[in-house]
């Protein structure tokens, strides 16, 4: 069996969707996709394409190999992403080719569905009780918001006191079993992420996820020492490496590396056996498409230190299209009582319906994230 055909969709609301066919029929889907710069993964996934063609699908951790290694410069968000999403369509090959689902080619399940949460509340967050005691009452057992707009390096009570009072207003809402993820998204600086995860310790989240950016990780540390909420982060890393002192430093509870980002499905299954042996806990980033979806709970399913799935179904970002929109039985995700049903079907366990990709990716989009900017005209982080 050799890889004949790459092809590209890039549909809404904005997500990019690759099929790789081979001369046996047999084809897989992968989403290699970086939010807003869907264009330049488009690029880079042709330009890896050239040395797949005439290959064999089934040599996948060879090609990951050649693909990351083969090139002096590696890693970052576009090369990863588009590597990410080969990765996950070679890996829907060989599953259709053994006609087995992926976690059966990982080593088996280690569990028989899997935990997910919603998101409420939007970019801005407001209105966020009401959604969330509705996402409790449609069967989530957690929650996810954005915990506030922009923030300076040193901002004002009132900020934070509106953060507090809308944390608040959740739990009161939901009671208190129910999970409250928090994303401070990177927006808040190292100062104010202390006072935020002290203010917020009585309302008791499921996490705080990205208190600080990425590149700001050794803050951590210190963050970690005012307060007891475990502390998520991952979505911004790439590959083993990239998890590697994150995890040496011992400051992070929960990692969330993004199937679509990190370097695909085996990729993320070593970098969560990696948080294993930390004593660190797994919960993918997933606010894109339905194959990105599909693959994360592929490395769910086999993973014993998972405990969460984020997924998109009515997030803000999906104007257009939605989660379900472009597979041709919806019904695989089908969420009751907080968890989905692990896929049993080969490779990723999902059918896409080509009709519907096709005519989206007539139309096509140029999604970009705003660009926020403070009070005094200097730009935010978004």
């Amino acid at each position: 069996m050799k890889i004949t055909a790459f092809k590209l969709y890039r549909v809404e609301p904005r997500w990019l969707f690759l099929k790789v066919e081979t001369d046996e029929g047999i084809v897989g889907w992968g989403e290699p996709i970086v939010e807003g710069r869907a264009g330049t993964v488009q690029a880079c996934v042709r330009e890896l394409s050239d040395y797949l063609i005439g290959q064999s699908p089934l040599r996948i951790e060879d090609h990951w190999q050649t693909l990351y290694r083969g090139g002096f410069y590696r890693g970052g968000p576009i090369l990863t992403s588009a590597i990410s999403g080969i990765e996950q369509a070679l890996w829907d090959i060989a599953g259709k080719y053994y006609n087995m689902p992926v976690y059966q080619m990982l080593g088996g399940a280690a569990r028989d569905k899997v935990r997910v949460y919603s998101w409420i509340g939007g970019d801005r967050p407001r209105d966020v009780a009401a959604a969330a005691k509705e996402k409790v009452e449609a069967g989530y057992t957690a929650v996810k918001m954005n915990a506030t707009e922009e923030m300076n390096y040193i901002d004002s009570h009132a900020k934070v006191e509106a953060v507090v009072d809308r944390i608040a207003a959740v739990r009161e809402a939901v009671g208190k079993d129910v999970g409250i993820g928090i994303d401070f998204h990177g927006r808040v600086h190292k100062a104010m992420a202390k006072v935020l995860a002290k203010e917020l310790e009585p309302y008791r989240p499921m996490f705080l996820e990205e208190p600080v950016l990425p590149e700001n990780n050794e803050a951590l540390r210190e963050i970690a020492r005012h307060t007891t909420i475990p502390i998520a982060t991952g979505e911004r890393q790439y590959t083993r490496w990239g998890f590697k002192q994150l995890l040496m430093d011992g400051c992070v509870d929960i990692i969330q590396p993004d199937l679509s980002h990190a370097g695909g499905i085996l990729e993320v299954k070593k970098i969560a056996a990696m948080a294993e042996a930390f004593d660190v806990a797994v919960a993918p980033h997933c606010p894109l498409g339905p194959i990105a979806l599909a693959s994360s709970l592929q490395v769910d399913a086999c993973t014993p230190n998972a405990i969460i799935q984020e997924q998109s179904l009515g997030i803000h970002y999906n104007q257009g299209s939605d989660l379900l929109d472009y597979l041709l039985d919806p019904s695989v995700f089908t969420y009751k009582d907080g968890y989905v049903e692990i896929p049993r079907g080969p490779g990723l366990g999902i059918e896409i319906n080509e009709e519907k990709v096709e005519e989206a990716a007539r139309r096509g989009h140029n999604w970009k994230n705003p660009v926020w900017r403070h009070e005094d005209g200097s730009v935010a982080e978004w």
